[in-house]
């Protein structure tokens, strides 16, 4: 994948950048290769060594070495740690936090992000998103998914709308929400959509 502008965090230097410090900063207690962590990122190793090595010898991360693999986490004893986990919460924090807990629920056939968030996080420009909107599409209890809108809102600090469907609503042709939905970016929340 391309390396673009960050457009949710115009700070970073990259979405690959946001990513790549989303897999470690919002988890602090991951300890990730390279390799996983490029995988997280969706690039190949070359692409964030750059930023890794730079940010190690910063030391906002920190790593070591296992035989021939090196081991990358983050270092929350840095003083910007809070903070800049806070930016990256803010751009990165959505998909990272709602894949996390989307993960614990039974019965979902797949999860994403849609509406404004998923726009910007696609590279496409306009106001800020107040709000994430996410589709589930699956069966699961309807108690749990709104335990769950509710936690991933106080973690994210935005507040996160979930809408349920049925599979079959979802392959239907002539649903007009979903034919909107389908028509714009999502960003794929569960593990085999990704």
């Amino acid at each position: 994948m391309k390396s673009s502008a960050a457009v949710l965090s115009p700070i970073l230097r990259s979405d690959t950048q946001g990513r790549m410090l989303a897999s470690l900063l919002l988890d602090p207690e991951v300890e990730l290769t390279l390799t996983e962590l490029a995988r997280r990122a969706n690039v190949a190793v070359p692409t964030i060594l750059r930023d890794v090595d730079r940010l190690v010898a910063g030391e906002y991360l920190r790593d070591r070495r296992i035989g021939r693999s090196r081991l990358i986490r983050a270092n929350t004893s840095h003083p910007l740690f809070a903070p800049l986990r806070q930016i990256i919460m803010y751009g990165y924090g959505p998909a990272v936090v709602l894949t996390k807990l989307l993960a614990d629920v039974s019965y979902i056939d797949a999860a994403y992000i849609y509406g404004s968030w998923a726009e910007r996080s696609s590279g496409k420009s306009g106001h800020d998103p107040e709000d994430i909107d996410v589709l589930v599409i699956g069966h699961a209890d309807q108690s749990e998914v709104y335990a769950l809108a509710r936690k991933a809102s106080q973690l994210i600090g935005k507040e996160v709308n979930i809408n349920q469907i049925a599979p079959e609503r979802w392959a239907s042709a002539d649903d007009g929400f979903i034919t909107t939905v389908r028509s714009r970016p999502l960003v794929p929340l569960t593990a085999h959509d990704r």
